[in-house]
């Protein structure tokens, strides 16, 4: 833990490996003050975010991935790192803490990013021949575009061979089966855990770990 005159001498780089530890040990307050601090410093919020957080949480990824970390630590990394973000999209590090922690359970995760349309979807969808379609709404108003792509799932007649999880801040069970989703999932670690049960209904075995 560091206290506010050290973090002041710093140098930057020292600064930034502070950040990405306090991050990884769930010190929120610390790392809110971290981040101001090389803010205050110059540096833009994109460097903070990708020299000092995403540094940190891809460190809290790896050890996950390999059994040092459970998902109760992971879930307080997050929240360090959702304290930290003065600026930039809460929403994309939740999207991005869920692939994460698929590709830590074994899946291969094709990341579409944010605001994806459904043209995209359908695009990713024809390259990659996916078993399962993640989406996820910080905002109520994007909400009923879910239902726009599963529509056009079933226009295309693929419905049924995907897996459908749904996620974010406003959504609940009821939503997503409304929709027509296979499950709502309310935090990452639920979603592992669905992704999970669903692949074996669908193949008939479990997922196997990534070597």
């Amino acid at each position: 833990m560091s206290d506010e005159i050290n973090i002041r001498e710093m140098p930057l780089d020292e600064l930034l490996e502070l950040m990405g530890e306090d991050l990884y040990d769930g010190y929120a307050d610390e790392v809110v003050e971290e981040v101001r601090e090389a803010l205050s410093r110059g540096m833009t919020p994109y460097d903070v975010l990708t020299r000092g957080l995403v540094a940190g949480m891809e460190i809290v990824g790896d050890d996950f991935r390999d059994g040092i970390l459970f998902v109760p630590e992971v879930l307080m990394a997050a929240k360090a790192m959702k304290a930290g973000m003065e600026k930039g999209d809460i929403h994309d590090i939740g999207k991005n803490l869920v692939a994460m922690m698929m590709e830590g359970a074994g899946f291969e995760v094709i990341n579409l990013g944010i605001n994806t349309d459904v043209d995209e979807f359908m695009g990713a969808i024809r390259q990659h021949n996916p078993d399962i379609i993640g989406m996820s709404a910080l905002l109520t108003t994007t909400m009923p575009y879910m239902r726009v792509v599963i529509d056009a799932l079933k226009e295309a007649g693929i419905r049924d061979d995907l897996i459908v999880l749904v996620g974010g801040a406003p959504l609940n069970d009821a939503f997503a089966e409304d929709i027509g989703a296979d499950a709502y999932c309310r935090d990452a670690a639920v979603a592992v855990d669905t992704a999970k049960k669903l692949m074996v209904i669908k193949r008939g075995r479990p997922v196997e770990p990534a070597a």
